[in-house]
């Protein structure tokens, strides 16, 4: 109630259902609205004008009672009364009684007439001890509106969530210390080779200037002695830092600046990624020099691409100069693998709120104490994605290139903005630092089990990967990117990067149920009114995607480690139908289908027929590894035989017939499998072995009929099987031709193992 009543009338009240009302002999001085809270506001209050001309002025004291009623409402009687209804009429009352003692002005308890019969007002001093509900405050510390709004707001740093795990106590340095050396290591790594400094940086958004900090840095650059230049516009500018923004804040920057981008009904951010919806494996390109000429594997087969060092440098000078154009960039410092010991400090340099939050999702988020003792970050990117490359410039075939440099240990991105490179060029990465430590870098996906037991899932597209990875009965350890050390398996990422197509809640809940506030999706479309995102269209590319923190999947281990594991399990999607469904492997076939890296997809033909065709891919990732394949084969069985584990091959594709003729193997048998793989039993079965392959087949597995376990018996023409089987064969010594020249172990003997682990006729 807002106005002091200096008496009460009780009578019937108007509106049905009430019994108690206030009746009031005085001018209707407006309409009285009630809100649905139970608060009565005076909105477009005034007082009639024959008061006003008589030289009153009104001065209103509010006076709330807070009680959420079932029934609040106001409305006009008569032009001289008007009815409050209201449930605690007791308080009303009492109010009246004390008269003017909760206001500055009231009626008269007895009506004294003032001119034209109106009753007389009067006024009355203030009592600040009788209030009848105190709503006062201190005023807030704030002398302008962008004061009040940096109070509104409290920095922190997201972090990924670390379970059982003791932190280090912060340094005994001065934030503004911190704060400068911070500063020195983000101007160093945008420093230009062609100048002695960087560029001056300062911490803020530009648009906010209010909230930007004073400190101002210019990183002096001691490793490069070159002519002094003139002065530059570039120069004489500031280049605002957005240091490792929270998901919100990346979202204001990304609606406001960003066009095509949106949010969801689910909560997620709905971006594009500009003309490239994929990776550009072909405009990828590694710089070839003294010390990767040895170490890297070239040539025919090879997914790397040479070029020279000053080409990189003419590329990268042209990224960091567009960079230093912005008015701000945005930087994110993040680590990749979860095992402490060794992890890798990465810093990445972009211009779009998009690609910040793609990393911020898909690396490992620091501490805040992590974060104070960064420092200088092991591997840089900078992300010019939105600017092109010179094709005049050597080496350039397209106006996009992303430019590897594993002595600078920097990564240039220009003529691409599809988030995926940055996170494929990083595993590039991994895949060349950690074998120099004896650490295997693995393209599959990871799951432990509740006793320990940790598997590993290698895959291409359309096997089964993350549907049999994603098991609600066991823990998983990350989807895509795995580090097989002395210490255990360690997810190299802090997120995952699932793709959306034709996604459904029945099919994969816990990717459905992943895409909320703060996962980032690529290329998506959506209602135009609900905002409700359509899975099954494919108007943008059919490539699309979302990225999400691995906390968002309810059954993640964080952190995402586990002891050494205890089953290998290579996927293929056999569309040819003569592999068996499982087949248990020794290490050196365990080798040689790791190489191969072999799945069947079906593809349509000109005149409409469709057949399957053999894909190959060396350790079921070619695009992103550096190192000869046999390598990363050898590593493997090394840690295979050391620690106990067993190879399996499993075809989640056919039996009885090639596609089109035979029928897909149920999901349901293979689940079977897979458990019988995790629990152990399957070791324990009987086993036979088949033609050409020679791999060895159980005879029986719970819960999956016999007859499929042998193609051979699934084929109603065995003539057509067996041709089939020699077909498949002769795709597999033709794919590992390229491999045959590169001798591993003493006098080259592993490489005739794994040879012989091959199809022989």
């Amino acid at each position: 109630m807002l106005l002091p009543l200096p008496s009460v009338v009780l009578g019937e009240d108007p509106s049905p259902g009430n019994k108690l009302h206030q009746k009031r002999n005085i001018p209707c001085l407006g309409i009285f609205d009630c809100g649905s809270d139970g608060f009565l506001s005076l909105m477009n209050f005034e007082l009639p004008e024959n008061l006003i001309a008589l030289g009153y002025h009104l001065r209103v004291k509010v006076c709330v009672i807070w009680q959420p009623p079932p029934r609040c409402q106001t409305y006009l009687s008569s032009p001289f009364h008007f009815y409050i209804t209201y449930p605690k009429i007791d308080e009303i009352v009492k109010m009246a009684s004390q008269g003017t003692e909760n206001g500055e002005f009231s009626f008269p308890r007895t009506p004294t007439k003032g001119r034209n019969g109106l009753p007389k007002i009067q006024t009355h001093g203030k009592k600040e001890d009788q209030i009848c509900h105190d709503d006062s405050a201190p005023p807030v510390k704030a002398q302008t509106i962008d004061e009040l709004h940096s109070l509104q707001k409290k920095r922190s740093v997201p972090n990924t969530p670390i379970k059982g795990e003791t932190q280090p106590a912060f340094n005994a340095v001065s934030e503004e210390e911190r704060h400068k050396q911070q500063l020195e290591s983000i101007s160093a790594s945008l420093a230009s080779l062609t100048r002695e400094t960087g560029p001056k940086v300062v911490k803020g958004d530009p648009d906010r200037k209010a909230e930007t900090p004073r400190a101002q840095v210019t990183h002096q650059h001691r490793h490069v002695h070159a002519p002094t230049l003139s002065t530059s516009d570039s120069s004489l500018k500031f280049t605002h830092i957005l240091y490792n923004l929270s998901p919100a804040e990346l979202y204001e920057q990304a609606i406001k600046y960003e066009k095509g981008s949106f949010i969801t009904s689910s909560g997620a951010l709905a971006t594009l990624s500009g003309a490239k919806t994929g990776r550009s494996p072909r405009d990828k390109r590694v710089v070839r020099d003294e010390t990767t000429e040895d170490e890297l594997w070239w040539g025919k087969g090879s997914p790397n691409i040479e070029m020279d060092e000053h080409t990189f440098l003419v590329n990268r000078e042209r990224a960091v100069d567009y960079l230093c154009s912005l008015d701000k960039v945005y930087v994110n410092d993040q680590f990749l693998n979860w095992d402490p010991v060794h992890r890798i400090k990465v810093r990445i340099v972009s211009a779009r709120a998009y690609h910040s939050l793609f990393m911020h999702n898909m690396c490992i988020r620091p501490t805040p104490e992590e974060l104070e003792e960064f420092g200088t970050p092991d591997f840089t990117i900078y992300n010019a994605g939105m600017f092109p490359c010179n094709r005049y410039t050597h080496y350039m075939t397209s106006s996009t290139s992303i430019d590897l440099n594993l002595g600078r240990r920097e990564m240039v991105i220009l003529g691409t903005q599809y988030a995926g490179e940055m996170k494929k060029g990083l595993f590039g990465v991994m895949h060349y630092l950690m074998p120099k430590r004896q650490i295997l870098s693995l393209h599959s996906g990871c799951n432990m089990g509740k006793d320990g037991d940790v598997a590993l899932f290698f895959g291409l597209s359309g096997t089964g990967k993350t549907t049999l990875s994603t098991d609600h009965n066991r823990y998983l350890i990350g989807d895509d990117e795995h580090c097989w050390s002395e210490n255990g398996v360690s997810n190299i990422e802090g997120g995952c990067y699932a793709k959306c197509i034709d996604l459904s809640k029945e099919k994969e809940p816990d990717i459905f149920n992943a895409i909320k506030f703060g996962t980032v999706m690529e290329n998506v479309v959506f209602d135009e009114y609900t905002r409700e995102v359509d899975y099954s269209d494919k108007s943008v590319t059919e490539n699309t995607r979302a990225a999400y923190p691995i906390e968002y999947i309810p059954n993640a281990k964080i952190p995402c480690v586990g002891p050494h594991p205890k089953n290998v399990i290579l996927l293929a999607c056999d569309a040819f139908g003569v592999l068996p469904p499982v087949s248990k492997l020794n290490l050196a076939q365990t080798m040689y289908h790791f190489i191969s890296g072999y799945t069947a997809l079906v593809a349509g033909t000109e005149d409409g027929i469709k057949e399957p065709q053999a894909t190959f891919s060396a350790c079921f990732g070619a695009a992103f590894i550096m190192l000869h394949p046999t390598k990363y084969a050898a590593m493997l069985a090394e840690k295979m035989k050391k620690h106990g584990a067993t190879g399996w091959l499993v075809n989640t594709g056919w039996s009885g017939g090639s596609y089109g003729s035979g029928k897909r193997i149920k999901l349901a048998y293979t689940r079977k499998i897979i458990d019988a793989i995790h629990s152990g039993s399957l070791l324990e079965a009987e086993y036979t072995k088949t033609e050409i392959f020679g791999l060895e087949i159980p005879t029986a597995i719970e819960g999956v009929p016999s007859e499929i376990l042998d193609p051979a018996n699934t084929w109603p023409d065995k003539k057509a099987h067996h041709e089939t089987l020699t077909k498949l064969g002769g795709l597999f010594k033709k794919n590992f031709e390229v491999f045959l020249n590169y001798k591993i172990g003493p006098d080259g003997n592993l490489t005739d193992e794994i040879l012989a682990a091959g199809p022989n006729f």
